[in-house]
């Protein structure tokens, strides 16, 4: 079966387009759009007019994609900004008009199942359990299980909405740092207040910020997710890598050739939310996934 699966978060909309079969996985097509759909939603509580129509925009790009493609089944994902979203009937319209389908505003506990299901998919059971951190744009979940998930915390410490919140210039000074650093901390302990994050054997860490990270980490020359997958990173190379986000200007992040250029904004911020979540958790390393909450989708289409 031929199937798309669309991921809608706070920074980027992601398309997947898989033929899946029993346990055959083959993907046809995986891209991505930057489209900042959350760009002021943690300050107003509604969608800006210009991130719909960017968000929008990108939806008809990847409606020709799954026309052209001959697709069965579809699904539509929206999670933390759409769920903060007063006006999120002007969004959720639009998608509808562009796909014919009804889109999903899922809750944090859906999104972190889905989140689970995508980044263990590569993984034996034996690594287990594993603790999956799905740093976003908008939120952060934190999912314990090993072959399926037994504790899930989704909290507001996305990438996007801590540069938002905390970060007024950049690179942000010391003082801004430090009040992103407790705000990020505070939710931290929410989180292990419902999930057992240090009793994880393997820590799994998946999306834009911990991939992006990852390729710091490898100091790739270029943006390579074959590289990038399943790569084991050390908690002292997480903590060197956020710092040096942290203390570079913008246009030295911009000139790395694995920064995506609508990633060079917020990636301070979610640097500092990983680098945190290593601490918390205590673990020696993470590895990264490219496998995440789209592959979850797609594979939900299929069962």
């Amino acid at each position: 079966m031929r199937v798309a699966a669309i991921d809608c978060g706070t920074n980027s909309i992601r398309l997947l387009i898989a033929d899946i079969e029993g346990d055959s996985f083959h993907e046809v097509i995986r891209t991505m759009e930057i489209v900042r759909l959350g760009q002021g939603v943690d300050e107003t509580g509604q969608f800006h007019p210009d991130a719909i129509a960017r968000t929008l925009a990108a939806v008809d790009i990847f409606a020709a994609e799954i026309a052209k493609r001959g697709v069965q089944k579809i699904r539509f994902c929206a999670t933390s900004a759409t769920r903060d979203a007063t006006n999120r009937h002007l969004f959720v319209d639009g998608v509808r008009e562009r796909l014919g389908i009804e889109p999903e505003v899922i809750s944090g506990d859906e999104e972190a199942a889905l989140s689970f299901a995508g980044a263990i998919q590569d993984l034996s059971p034996k690594d287990g359990p594993f603790l999956v951190v799905d740093i976003g744009g908008g939120s952060t979940e934190f999912v314990f299980g090993t072959t399926h998930v037994e504790h899930a915390k989704s909290v507001n410490i996305g990438c996007v909405r801590m540069t938002e919140r905390h970060f007024t210039v950049d690179p942000a000074p010391h003082h801004e740092i430090d009040l992103a650093r407790v705000d990020i901390q505070e939710a931290i302990a929410k989180a292990a207040a419902i999930v057992p994050i240090t009793s994880a054997k393997t820590l799994i860490a998946v999306a834009g910020t911990a991939t992006t990270v990852a390729a710091a980490a490898l100091d790739l020359g270029e943006y390579d997710r074959y590289a990038i997958h399943l790569a084991r990173v050390s908690a002292e190379k997480t903590h060197e890598v956020a710092q040096m986000f942290l203390t570079s200007t913008r246009e030295a992040r911009l000139a790395l050739g694995y920064m995506h250029p609508g990633r060079v904004d917020v990636i301070p911020a979610g640097s500092l939310v990983l680098s945190e979540i290593m601490k918390a958790t205590g673990a020696t390393q993470f590895i990264a996934s490219e496998s995440d909450i789209l592959d979850g989708i797609a594979r939900s289409l299929s069962s």
